[in-house]
């Protein structure tokens, strides 16, 4: 039995429309894909793979042999939010199945979603208050993947939780971030019924260090988690860039779920009509992709600085390793012309950009294929005609003027990571403390907070 890749909704129809990429597959099919799961003497899925360590060849018996809810159970032991990382992990698991020496990998994330979404629908997924409160109280700032894994965790240890969010709604870069067609943002709100059931309160709209006083919540609480993630992204300071036109991904994919979500009446920046182009090549710049098309821009191109990828795995990252090879989307599959081995040098226009100036490179390759250092190519200048630029090349660290790192006096990594200062009883979590990672890491980093015994 092979893997099977059809697991989209039309091209045509989901173009169209900001609902789920994603459609869901039936229970024979999901079953049948379970089953090519050969239960290996060492899961490297389980060990090497996921960074939550998932039960995964014992969750995919289980749905193998139609036990969905001992499926939901065993889920569960390691993941609190799996409607979360069944959508929109890249599914690191996968890569480290022992199928991948011979063939490809057992499908491990569509089963995911298959189970809590068939839990959900049975009613398995119930608030699990803590059996005893210890009297103590914690404020977590921020709510976004790290936030609510920390504050889930600790809430089951008998903390009185509160989550401080400057946003509207709870989720972070999950709501503001991530498009509708990757998680809808039900989905986000159907879990925090589930949380504030279990005790936590969430009070949003207001932001700690500008509405109201970080060193009040050390005042009022044992502790405080600062999860705000990595709000500073990476800009391109090149000639042109006060151009009208040229806008960080965050501000285009943000407005855009705002809209969608009702908190604003009209997209801020919209791709309607315009040519777009698209400057970093991984999955802000594919979520930048998807968004533009729907919203009818005339073309879509995607360029990058790096090198092309090769189409199979690299011997630079053997199994089990994650590998470095070429992704493409369903963003991509949609229409959409990529490009590599482009430096961006000006933009140009008038007041508004109409094109960016770029150069190819040529990269110096190590040993195994990975790239390491890049020289213009002379000659090879030319204009890409554009009236839309979205920036999409990663986060920088948390600025050292943030308002909640001056007020708590916290320390920053060279890296500018927040240090945890144990002595004052303020732990960092995830991006914010590691630098920009995957949710699924953020979710991890929230869960494993340990506080020291006197407190906790």
């Amino acid at each position: 039995m092979q893997r099977i890749h059809d697991y989209y909704r039309p091209r045509e129809e989901r173009k169209h429309d900001f609902h789920e990429v994603e459609r869901p597959l039936p229970e024979s099919v999901v079953r049948e894909q379970t089953s090519r799961c050969m239960n290996c003497g060492i899961p490297f899925c389980h060990g090497a793979g996921c960074p939550l360590g998932n039960l995964v060849p014992d969750q995919n018996r289980a749905v193998a042999d139609g036990n969905f809810r001992r499926a939901y159970e065993l889920l569960s032991v390691s993941s609190d939010f799996p409607e979360f990382t069944s959508r929109i992990c890249p599914a690191l698991c996968e890569a480290s199945c022992v199928h991948q020496l011979d063939e490809e990998s057992v499908m491990v994330r569509q089963s995911e979603k298959f189970i809590i979404e068939t839990a959900f629908a049975n009613g398995w997924v119930v608030p699990r208050p803590p059996a005893a409160e210890n009297g103590k109280s914690v404020a977590v700032i921020g709510a976004g993947p790290a936030g609510l894994s920390a504050a889930v965790t600790l809430r089951r240890r008998g903390w009185r939780v509160t989550v401080y969010e400057k946003n509207r709604n709870v989720g972070g870069l999950l709501r503001y971030g991530i498009p509708y067609f990757k998680l809808d943002k039900e989905i986000i709100d159907r879990r925090r019924k589930i949380l504030e059931a279990e005790g936590i309160r969430f009070v949003t709209g207001i932001e700690v260090g500008t509405d109201l006083a970080a060193d009040y919540l050390m005042r009022a609480n044992d502790v405080v988690v600062v999860a705000i993630g990595t709000p500073a992204a990476r800009d391109l300071k090149i000639p042109g860039r006060e151009k009208k036109g040229v806008h960080l991904a965050l501000e285009f994919l943000g407005g855009q779920n705002r809209q969608i979500g009702g908190e604003i009446e009209s997209v801020p920046v919209s791709a309607a009509g315009r040519r777009v182009l698209v400057i970093g090549g991984g999955d802000t710049g594919s979520d930048c992709v998807g968004t533009a098309i729907r919203q009818g821009a005339k073309n879509v191109m995607q360029i990058e600085i790096m090198p092309k990828p090769p189409e199979t795995r690299s011997s630079s990252t053997p199994w089990p390793a994650w590998p470095y090879q070429l992704r493409t989307s369903s963003s991509h599959l949609e229409g959409c012309e990529r490009r590599w081995n482009l430096n961006s040098i000006e933009f140009l226009g008038g007041e508004s950009v109409e094109g960016v100036r770029v150069q190819e490179v040529k990269w110096e390759l190590s040993p195994e294929g990975r790239p390491l250092k890049f020289a213009a190519v002379p000659g090879t200048e030319e204009v890409i005609p554009c009236e839309l630029v979205l920036l999409a090349m990663g986060f920088t660290g948390v600025p050292s003027d943030s308002a909640v790192v001056k007020q708590l006096k916290l320390s920053l990594t060279p890296r500018s990571a927040i240090m945890s200062d144990v002595a004052r009883s303020i732990y960092a979590v995830g991006d914010c403390a590691s630098g920009a990672s995957l949710v699924v890491r953020a979710l991890v980093s929230g869960k494993a907070i340990q506080l020291p015994s006197d407190i906790a």
